[in-house]
């Protein structure tokens, strides 16, 4: 003590009274200062970029009942087990979308201002872009705000968010009532119609003069100038593809049962948008050969440079060079994994029969021989008893009675199975972990798949006009999932005789494309959603297997609980109780 008292005095004789006590003069920028400090100015952007929802994948699947964790802590298995609430919500957007939103309304504010080159048609081009991308982003994070917060209140009014696209400052009153869901929907529309017509398609080079749009050619910017500005080398940005792909999701969430009493969403404009983005590829034929096993397609990953794109993709992350911190997560423990999330048997029921059939529907199908004969994707995304796995194709045993290893159902250790699966999907393989030596690959992950566009599509083309209707695209929702199921080779030895006998079937067909769905955006953060805006059962037990010897008993796992007011999200308790304009979601 005497040291430190020593240390001190000395430290005061070095410095002046009024050194010591004035607080020293703050280098802290301010926003005025971006309008002459471009890479400032745009700082406040990738601020909103860095709050993107799926920049990593969440495995909120284990909240439904898709899968469970073996993870106690985890806190989508709290709230699918009886503790979500509106102050312990893992599902908020509340908070990180509405900061996003607070550094986008500040960077429009100023963006026309800043001097972000000398070139004037260079300068025009930059602020252009940049807006753009500004008016792309806070589509999407309405999107996500509606998506988890909207509901009907008590006096039976469907609401949205607060719609906010003017700067806030310590002086606004910030006790903003909800705009209506519908209101919300048309916002995010109007922000993605500015990003159509200040952005590109897409970012790539151009060669000549002549592709340059004829705004800018008009104002004298040549190819050269026009690359610098909307080139390749912003792949990964906001683009018009990608800020149309959010009025598509938005148009299916509006015209979707659980919303579309309190909204203007229509079927037919659901299947229009998401229809407008898969013209542009093609249509049905489109559809990406390798679409469903983008995780482990390795030379497809390998070679992806500078933010370009595979065909399945509108929107993906960065790629990690030697990541492995995913199958460290997921691989069985015998693979020197932790086995955190495990398939139920609810998601390999709905996986059908190798002729396209569903297994209540299939006379070959064996109880006590459940895996053969079974849909292809099965064995791609989900490890069952006797898969094999890992770079030396060890056959995982996840019976009760396995006593070899750890992978075995309800092991000890805390990282063996609840359900008798363990997770396949996500998985590079190739990846070698051991008690000494890791081997890691590149990943990426998706944001925006061209596959969900395809399944928008066909859900929306269904109710609108049909399971064979087109209304104006050259294809139907018969036509998109006849290829889905072709891709994952299914139905192809009988020509899909299941498919074509619900081809006139609406009500067969939604079934169809409700399960489709389901299993080829498994453990991608879509179930909880589609099951509420469905108007599903939440409550559905997740289910699992026990193997002992040759037999197989379903047994349940994990119950869910969740009151029907559930289907809609609550707004954050901590707004509520802050601002009394905000009116809270039934039941919450």
């Amino acid at each position: 003590m005497k040291k430190i008292m020593t240390v001190f005095v000395a430290a005061l004789l070095l410095v002046g009274c009024d050194d010591l006590f004035t607080p020293a003069i703050e280098n802290n920028k301010q926003v005025s200062d971006g309008l002459n400090d471009p890479l400032y100015a745009e700082g406040i952007l990738a601020n909103a970029y860095t709050r993107n929802p799926y920049n990593s994948q969440s495995f909120n699947d284990v909240a439904t009942d898709d899968a469970v964790t073996n993870q106690t802590s985890n806190s989508y298995l709290k709230m699918a087990t009886g503790s979500w609430t509106s102050n312990s919500n893992p599902m908020d957007q509340w908070s990180s979308c509405k900061a996003a939103i607070h550094y986008i309304n500040l960077f429009l504010s100023q963006v026309d201002q800043v001097s972000w080159v000398n070139t004037p048609i260079v300068n025009t081009m930059f602020c252009d872009r940049l807006k753009g991308e500004a008016y792309g982003l806070r589509a999407m994070f309405n999107f996500y705000m509606l998506q988890a917060h909207a509901g009907w209140t008590a006096d039976g009014r469907l609401m949205g968010v607060p719609i906010v696209e003017e700067v806030e400052t310590e002086a606004s009153d910030f006790n903003y009532p909800r705009n209506t869901f519908d209101e919300c929907i048309q916002a995010i529309y109007k922000d993605v119609q500015r990003a159509k017509e200040l952005l590109p398609l897409d970012y790539e080079n151009i060669s000549s003069d002549a592709q340059v749009p004829e705004k800018y050619r008009n104002e004298g910017a040549n190819y050269s100038q026009y690359n610098v500005v909307f080139g390749s080398n912003f792949r990964s940005r906001m683009s018009a593809r990608i800020a149309l792909a959010f009025r598509a999701k938005a148009a299916l969430l509006a015209a979707s049962p659980a919303f579309a009493e309190g909204s203007n969403g229509s079927w037919a404009d659901a299947a229009d948008y998401n229809g407008e983005l898969l013209d542009m590829i093609g249509g049905a034929s489109g559809l990406a050969t390798q679409g469903n096993t983008w995780y482990k397609n390795a030379d497809e990953i390998n070679n992806l440079t500078g933010g370009s794109n595979p065909p399945e993709m509108i929107w993906r992350n960065g790629k990690d060079a030697t990541a492995y911190a995913l199958e460290k997560a997921q691989f069985p423990p015998s693979l020197y994994g932790s086995g955190q999330i495990n398939p139920t048997q609810n998601l390999v029921d709905a996986f059908p029969m190798a002729n396209g059939y569903p297994i209540t529907d299939a006379p070959e199908y064996d109880e006590q021989n459940p895996y053969a004969n079974r849909d292809p994707r099965l064995a791609l995304y989900i490890v069952v008893n006797g898969t094999e796995m890992g770079t030396d194709k060890k056959i995982i045993d996840t019976s009760a009675d396995n006593t070899s290893n750890n992978d075995g159902l309800n092991r000890e250790n805390g990282y063996s199975t609840r359900t008798g699966y363990y997770l396949r999907k996500h998985l590079r393989e190739d990846v070698y972990l051991s008690s000494t030596t890791t081997t890691g690959q590149p990943h990426y992950s998706p944001r925006i798949r061209y596959t969900e566009i395809f399944l928008n599509y066909a859900e929306a083309a269904n109710e609108a006009w049909g399971p064979t209707g087109m209304g104006t695209h050259g294809y139907s929702a018969y036509d998109v999932i006849k290829a889905i199921r072709k891709r994952a080779n299914v139905g192809t030895d009988n020509g899909d005789a299941y498919l074509e006998s619900v081809k006139d079937n609406q009500a067969k067909m939604r079934e169809l494309i409700r399960n489709e769905r389901r299993l080829e955006l498994c453990f991608e953060g879509f179930r909880f959603w589609d099951l509420r805006r469905w108007n599903m059962d939440l409550t559905e037990p997740a289910k699992g297997i026990r193997i002992n010897g040759e037999t197989y008993q379903v047994f349940n796992v994990e119950n869910r609980t969740y009151s029907d007011f559930m289907r809609f999200g609550p707004i954050p308790y901590s707004e509520v109780v802050k601002f009394d304009a905000l009116e809270q979601n039934q039941g919450w």
